[in-house]
């Protein structure tokens, strides 16, 4: 799907951000680099978030680790989320044009749109950093995300793990948009673990299904029909991130199934680390997204200030437009897997709050677990 080039992250990236009181998905780290507060001098830079019914990460995790990133490197930013609106992601582009921003910082609802809008940003002279997912088809100058491909690697090995002991489990996969370059990328990881298992019939698929915009509600209602459509049988949920999974969930519950059957996740949202604690969930995928903010702060001070030398040390990869065959340099950091037992990792680091995990039923649940 992608040809990529892999580094080590090596340490000189100085990606880590500690962001004070921001409390989401966030770890401790070096400080800003020495004199670029300077250099930007309050130059605007302008961000586009996708969307808030989905996942709780875009606002509460992306949203304040951007802003204190880019006010960090001395940026004005103004971040706007298009609440699933492929209209509003080229609205609120054609606002941050008229506003003078220097730099274009865009995670769009779908490919098509996101380079719709760097071919706007590049007539007006203003660089685009592809912010999590890849505009297929598009003209970012930069790429900053994580090692997608490596996230549904984990997700596959995590199921296939889970059902080792069942030969020729029934699994059901509900992945995300197919308009999302990610969910393409997670879904060919997910595949490089589980098609052997399932040409071999160690496993066996039942269904398998992009969920249009990433929606909840739609991806709950197409698992239960599957799910029916199969006896009520599935021994195994292949679900691309937490929202996915809540809703599955939701619907092995009704089915007195949640708790037997290990069900996939990503983001390390509050609640889906409540859940895999629960074990109505059997893992999630953390991805350091201070790490990310961090990364595109660093890259917007060095667009700002005209340096691909500065850029390239920071987007040490590269990875292919599937569209244009475009090489783009990137910069794709590690996901990590968490089960239940490394749910205190994630707190521990800052990512999330206790008090937003460990309330309710859950309190006991996280003293069992280890974090204190």
């Amino acid at each position: 799907m992608r040809s990529r080039t892999l580094a080590v992250l090596a340490a000189s990236t100085g990606l880590a951000l500690a962001v004070t009181g921001c409390g989401a998905n966030s770890s401790s780290g070096s400080s800003p680099t020495s004199g670029s507060s300077a250099a930007s001098n309050g130059a605007k830079v302008g961000v586009i978030l996708p969307e808030t019914a989905t996942s709780a990460r875009w606002e509460g995790f992306d949203h304040p680790l951007l802003e204190a990133a880019l006010k960090a490197e001395g940026f004005d930013p103004i971040i706007q989320n298009a609440q699933g609106d492929d209209q509003k992601v080229s609205s609120l582009a054609d606002q941050m044009i008229s506003q003078g921003v220097k730099v274009l910082i865009l995670a769009s609802t779908t490919g098509d749109v996101g380079a719709a809008v760097e071919k706007k940003a590049a007539a007006a002279g203003i660089p685009v950093i592809d912010y999590d997912r890849l505009n297929a088809g598009g003209s970012a100058d930069y790429y900053v995300s994580f090692d997608n491909v490596q996230v549904g690697k984990l997700q596959g090995q995590a199921l296939a793990d889970a059902l080792k002991s069942k030969p020729g489990a029934q699994v059901i996969e509900i992945e995300g948009a197919a308009t999302d370059n990610n969910a393409i990328l997670f879904h060919q990881g997910q595949e490089e673990v589980l098609k052997p298992l399932y040409d071999a019939n160690t496993l066996k698929l039942v269904k398998s299904q992009y969920i249009d915009k990433w929606d909840n509600q739609t991806g709950g209602s197409v698992f239960e029909n599957f799910l029916t459509a199969n006896g009520g049988n599935v021994d195994g949920v292949l679900a691309a991130n937490d929202g996915l999974a809540g809703a599955v969930i939701t619907v092995l519950t009704k089915n007195h199934l949640n708790g037997k059957v290990p069900v996939t996740g990503q983001d390390a949202t509050a609640d889906g680390l409540k859940a895999v604690l629960r074990g109505d969930q059997y893992m999630t995928v953390f991805k350091p997204i201070d790490q990310e903010a961090k990364a595109a702060a660093q890259l917007a001070t060095a667009l700002l200030k005209n340096s691909k030398a500065d850029a390239d040390k920071i987007a040490t990869q590269t990875v292919t437009d599937p569209k244009t065959q475009r090489s783009v340099k990137s910069l794709l950091l590690t996901p990590q897997s968490i089960t239940k037992d490394k749910v205190k990792d994630v707190i521990s680091a800052g990512a999330v709050k206790k008090e937003d995990v460990c309330t309710g039923d859950v309190a006991a649940l996280c003293t069992a677990n280890g974090i204190s």
